[in-house]
């Protein structure tokens, strides 16, 4: 999956409605219907999506795969990857503990999310009305922050696509989190697969920082992938410090993989 200002509402084609907003930056709304306010909250999130500066970033992901119930994971990988708007995005694998099996699912992942960057690509996963039906399930909080949450339908069988539910921060009207399950298993080897992931606002962009997919695979079992954005650099200047100063890696510049040699057992696209 890719952060959330490359997915949600980059191809939206309904009309703005000017609606006034109070001091604090929340809709004062009155809404008539359920299908009023899905219009109101898809055309606030396609406006959010114009108006968001396109910028560079550059991430640093712990990812952790575990087996079964296992508490511990059986293989840890910290990854860096780059973005920029004139060369798309890349990434480079630092660190690898454990079985060699996680660092090849975090390649196809990755590898994954590089393609999917690509301006002709993204439009397959957008939370839009071209690729789902919407269904306003009423407000909540998410870490203490207002959200609207809407129920996601999609509109054909896609493994892009998850049925589920989105929550959209009621200031920004960026998505907070994605949660659901995969329409379309990428490969036989799955039989279901869940996936969670998270956004938060970094500097000028709203970046993916957690992700947990988990996957019930054919003679294996369940298999879970845990992924946390370390620290995240938005132009110059580190915003996000969560890993110790003597687990950092020194950064290098990031390199573009292209051989992915093992069967992923989270979400990817079935070409693979």
């Amino acid at each position: 999956m890719a952060e959330a200002k490359m997915n949600p509402g980059t191809l939206l084609t309904t009309c703005f409605v000017m609606l006034l907003l109070s001091a604090s930056g929340y809709a004062q709304v009155r809404w008539d219907s359920n299908g009023s306010r899905v219009s109101f909250i898809l055309q606030q999130m396609q406006k959010a999506q114009l108006d968001a500066p396109t910028v560079p970033y550059q991430v640093t992901r712990d990812y952790r795969l575990f087996g079964g119930n296992d508490s511990s994971p059986n293989s840890e990988v910290i990854a860096e990857v780059d973005y920029s708007p004139s060369e798309g995005k890349s990434y480079e694998i630092q660190k690898q503990s454990g079985s060699k099996r996680g660092e090849d699912v975090v390649h196809r992942v990755l590898q994954h999310e590089v393609e999917m960057a690509q301006s002709k690509n993204s439009a397959q996963s957008a939370i839009d009305p071209s690729n789902y039906s919407f269904d306003y399930l009423g407000e909540t909080k998410l870490d203490g922050n207002p959200c609207y949450l809407l129920g996601l339908s999609p509109k054909r069988k896609d493994t892009e696509l998850l049925q589920g539910k989105a929550w959209v921060d009621q200031k920004s009207f960026q998505i907070r989190r994605i949660q659901g399950q995969m329409v379309k298993n990428p490969s036989w080897f799955l039989k279901r697969v869940d996936v969670t992931i998270d956004f938060s606002e970094i500097g000028d962009s709203w970046l993916e920082t957690r992700v947990e997919a988990v996957a019930d695979v054919r003679l294996i079992g369940s298999q879970t992938l845990r992924s946390e954005t370390l620290d995240a650099h938005v132009g110059e200047s580190l915003i996000a410090k969560n890993v110790r100063n003597e687990e950092r890696v020194p950064r290098r510049k990031a390199r573009r993989h292209t051989t992915i040699p093992a069967t992923a057992i989270v979400p990817m696209d079935s070409s693979h």
